[in-house]
């Protein structure tokens, strides 16, 4: 039984870790950090609260420490639970800077410690459905693809304060832009150029609240786009290839389960209503084919899955803090791209 510490008690750690982690045999949530009351205790009763993240890092019975704070505070703390001997799990966006990554990715390596972040949106169902498009080959040669989150947030929460102020590691390209960047990496790798342009449109000296972040490969188009000004979302994903399209609106399904409570596991977990099912329109064996596609069944258990196994050495690690790390450094470079309007080439900095 892998003893976890979950560093934060705030919506990362109380909606997308903490249920995760209890629905995960071989994981064992046992002390949670959370700075003003014990909520945590009346959904987890067996769970000692702590103060501080050094009362979990001096616990020598803990063996996994999770950060889920915010952005600023990832390195610090990654830090010194590696320096403790604790395996590590980072909530995206990992760190403010590519160079941050390296150090830690080093350091990992020097203590032999497991360092992961937790990209839990490749399981998304519409995103494992899309997966399974693209690797089978159903729209032929692919040429464009694009990812959406569009949400309609126009006033500004106390909840989300600190992603919402000018500050490191804030802002809706950090956010919800680490987890797309992650999906286009997963399907395509590593682009050869990339473009973007970024805004804060609800409030200018707020952080930024929209982007349009353009991966260049090499007979390819990704584009990756985040509003929080959309009252009426757009699609989720659009595919077109040489054989076909694939378009699919409506969002996974697990994020507000878990908002309201529901435990992974439980009845239908992680299925969508046929309502939001892809249309494919293809050409397959000589034959049109157009018709609805079911979402494969997301399921964010699978993350710290394999977390578990892969600390018990029973696989391989399946979000590796190097693929992280390319994602703050395409963050960083769709910052550069931006402030110059222009594309720039890839480099690892």
């Amino acid at each position: 039984m892998i003893k976890v510490g979950l560093i934060g008690y705030g919506m990362a750690g109380r909606v997308f870790h903490a249920p995760v982690i209890a629905a995960v045999p071989g994981l064992q949530l046992t002390k949670v950090v959370e700075r003003r009351g014990e909520t945590a205790r009346e959904r987890y009763p067996w769970i000692e609260i702590v103060k501080d993240a050094a009362a979990v890092c001096e616990d020598g019975e803990i063996d996994l420490m999770v950060i889920a704070t915010p952005t600023a505070s990832h390195f610090e703390l990654a830090e010194q639970a590696l320096l403790a001997g604790k395996h590590v799990v980072v909530d995206k966006p990992f760190t403010v800077s590519s160079g941050q990554a390296r150090q830690l990715i080093d350091l990992a390596r020097t203590q032999n410690r497991l360092l992961s972040v937790f990209q839990n949106r490749r399981w998304d169902g519409d995103f494992q459905t899309v997966v399974q498009i693209v690797r089978q080959g159903v729209l032929g040669r692919l040429v464009e693809y694009e990812s959406h989150f569009d949400r309609f947030r126009n006033t500004f929460s106390p909840q989300r304060a600190w992603r919402e102020e000018s500050g490191p590691g804030s802002g809706i390209l950090f956010d919800l832009g680490s987890h797309l960047i992650d999906q286009a990496q997963v399907l395509f790798g590593l682009p050869q150029r990339l473009t973007a342009d970024i805004r804060s449109q609800r409030q200018a000296d707020k952080a930024d609240d929209q982007f349009e972040l353009v991966l260049h490969y090499d007979a390819l188009k990704v584009t990756l786009k985040a509003a929080l000004l959309a009252r009426e979302p757009g699609p989720r994903f659009v595919l077109h290839g040489t054989e076909g399209s694939f378009v699919k609106y409506g969002v996974d399904p697990q994020e507000d389960a878990l908002k309201r409570g529901i435990s992974p596991g439980a009845a239908e977990w992680g299925a969508e209503p046929e309502t939001h099912w892809g249309i494919l329109n293809t050409q397959i064996g000589g034959l049109h084919v157009r018709g609805k596609v079911e979402t494969v069944a997301g399921d964010y258990r699978a993350y710290y899955a394999n977390i578990q196994q892969a600390i018990a050495g029973q696989a391989a690690l399946t979000v590796t803090p190097e693929q992280a790390q390319n994602t703050i450094r395409l963050i960083e470079l769709a910052r550069q791209s931006h402030a110059e309007q222009r594309t720039v080439a890839f480099s690892r900095g």
